[in-house]
């Protein structure tokens, strides 16, 4: 029950649970990358067949594509660096741990001297007002940093440009003539050659 699990058990959860997000994303990525692909062959055969309406629909699809994948991809390196932050903070918890141990020890075996209570006590408040100062400046750049960088509530269409959709499609439509092209070339050689035999026979 998860009322008797340990704080092991509990972070182990929670981490498996950021892990199944990050998949979420991932896949999320690739089908966005996946709809690009099918955007792109459509506006190439509305381009083909000289369908501007569908042509300027399908462009449409595929900037929103493009700035939705854009968006995932920030989500899932902020999700990426959230961790990092975690480790960092589980290491310096646990060096906290081993130092509150140790002080603890150590006040035992002074037993209750008044000054070595006393000098503990201010040790551990000037240590404690650095920590708190460093992480007040670290929650404090960390808003910044989350204003600056906070997904967007809509899909923003200044994430990638009109001219990046051209030749985004220009790019695939040449590389399909270049493909028709060079099937017509192999197969102008292979009348040539079969012209070339029927000549010899005659």
């Amino acid at each position: 029950m998860g009322l008797f699990k340990s704080k092991d058990e509990r972070r182990i959860e929670r981490e498996m649970k950021i892990k199944s997000g990050m998949r979420a994303i991932e896949r999320s990525i690739r089908q966005q990358e996946k709809f690009s692909e099918d955007f792109i062959k459509n506006a190439r055969h509305a381009k083909q067949i000289g369908d501007e309406g569908q042509y300027q629909f399908v462009r449409s699809a595929l900037k929103k594509t493009a700035t939705v994948k854009k968006m995932l991809e920030r989500q899932l390196l902020a999700i990426k660096n959230a961790m990092l932050v975690s480790q960092q903070a589980q290491a310096s918890a646990q060096f906290a741990e081993s130092m509150n141990l140790m002080a603890t020890q150590i006040s035992q075996i002074f037993g209750e001297m008044d000054l070595t209570k006393t000098q503990a006590q201010w040790e551990k408040a000037v240590v404690q007002a650095g920590s708190m100062e460093e992480r007040m400046e670290l929650f404090l750049d960390s808003m910044e940093d989350a204003a600056k960088s906070g997904a967007p509530t809509t899909v923003r269409d200044d994430g990638v440009s009109d001219d990046d959709i051209d030749r985004m499609i220009q790019t695939e439509v040449l590389a399909s003539e270049k493909a028709e092209l060079g099937k017509l070339d192999e197969l102008e050689s292979e009348i040539a050659k079969e012209l070339g035999a029927a000549k010899q026979k005659d």
